[in-house]
């Protein structure tokens, strides 16, 4: 995840993604452009936009620019990933990858397991969803607030002590060593 339309660009120019989800009011360059900048090069990578824009000309700008979808706040989580799902199966996108995430030890996301030792252990839908979030942000520490504001809706937001035990649990299963606390700050997968 990144917070600003400069720094979303450098990512994509580096980096390749199967999905891109912009909204379309961040500081910096805006969704609206960073589409155009993308398609300007033959970047034909999916993209959903998110805005809040109620109005059907900002939609159109959005699907003129190249954009594959559009969804308009405020929207259900659960709606998001059906438009996820969707724009994976219309594009092919590959979603059972493993990822390592400890020494020999490989998550599945699609199927909420962990294997370790020629062992497979499933996973809690919420442990899956909250090692998936680390495993793709693991290049940096993750607030306990960007976790629970991501994963969670504002009427089940999770105390404090919950995702404590989330991240024990999924501590138990990869390794105590393999998710470090950062104090004040939040939580980091190590490889």
């Amino acid at each position: 995840s990144v917070y600003d339309g400069d720094t979303a660009l450098e990512k994509v120019e580096d980096e390749k993604f199967n999905l891109l989800i912009f909204d379309s009011n961040v500081p910096g360059v805006t969704g609206l452009n960073l589409i155009k900048e993308l398609r300007s090069y033959n970047d034909t990578t999916p993209i959903i936009m998110i805005t809040a824009y109620q109005d059907t000309v900002h939609l159109k700008k959005a699907f003129t620019h190249g954009c594959n979808d559009y969804i308009k706040k405020p929207f259900e989580l659960d709606e998001l990933d059906m438009r996820i799902d969707n724009i994976t199966r219309t594009f092919n996108i590959e979603q059972n990858q493993l990822i390592e995430v400890g020494n020999a030890i490989l998550f599945d996301a699609l199927n909420n397991q962990i294997t370790k030792e020629n062992k497979t252990f499933s996973l809690a839908k919420k442990e899956s969803e909250l090692l998936n979030y680390l495993a793709t942000n693991k290049t940096r520490t993750v607030s306990k607030e960007e976790l629970t504001q991501n994963l969670w809706t504002y009427e089940t937001m999770p105390s404090d002590a919950t995702l404590r035990v989330y991240i024990r649990n999924l501590r138990a299963l990869i390794g105590k060593d393999s998710i470090e606390t950062i104090r004040g700050m939040g939580y980091r997968l190590v490889s």
